[in-house]
């Protein structure tokens, strides 16, 4: 089963943007950088448009943040990208006539739900500021590493 990548990519764009701010970004660039097409950028673009985190014009390469990055949290995003849908799926196709099928798969989903709360938590605390920032440190260390690599 393959999982979804959709808000890795939506914070990957939101990243992009931010980071490209006064340049013309085409959804073609974009998709470039995230490696899939320009369409599935341009759905996640029109979510995060829908959910007021970009502007955007229809044909235009002139996207941009309608808010400071340290404004954006990674839930902001995922509510945007995915609404409601959780994180954890349980199997809801068992054997009706198997109380363990039915009962342990219910326990699981509560399970699931406390799991969800506390990611959501977590997602509330985390910007995308903080991701650009991680960014930055991973830039400089790979150069500081590079530099070590090159001195003798």
């Amino acid at each position: 089963m393959r999982y979804s990548t959709k808000l890795s990519d939506a914070l990957h764009i939101l990243a992009f943007l931010s980071m490209g701010a006064g340049q013309r970004i085409t959804s073609a660039r974009i998709a470039e950088s995230v490696k899939t097409n320009p369409a599935y950028i341009r759905q996640l673009m029109a979510a995060l448009k829908s959910a007021g985190m970009i502007t955007s014009s229809q044909g235009q390469a002139n996207a941009g943040l309608t808010r400071r990055p340290d404004e954006i949290t990674v839930l902001d995003v995922y509510r945007a990208i995915e609404g409601n849908k959780p994180l954890l799926h349980w199997d809801i196709d068992t054997n009706p006539e198997c109380g363990v099928g039915i009962y342990v798969q219910l326990s699981i989903a509560d399970v699931y739900q406390e799991i969800q709360q506390a990611a959501e938590q977590k997602m509330q605390t985390i910007t995308l500021q903080d991701i650009l920032d991680r960014y930055g440190k991973k830039l400089d260390e790979l150069e500081q590493k590079s530099e070590r690599d090159l001195t003798p």
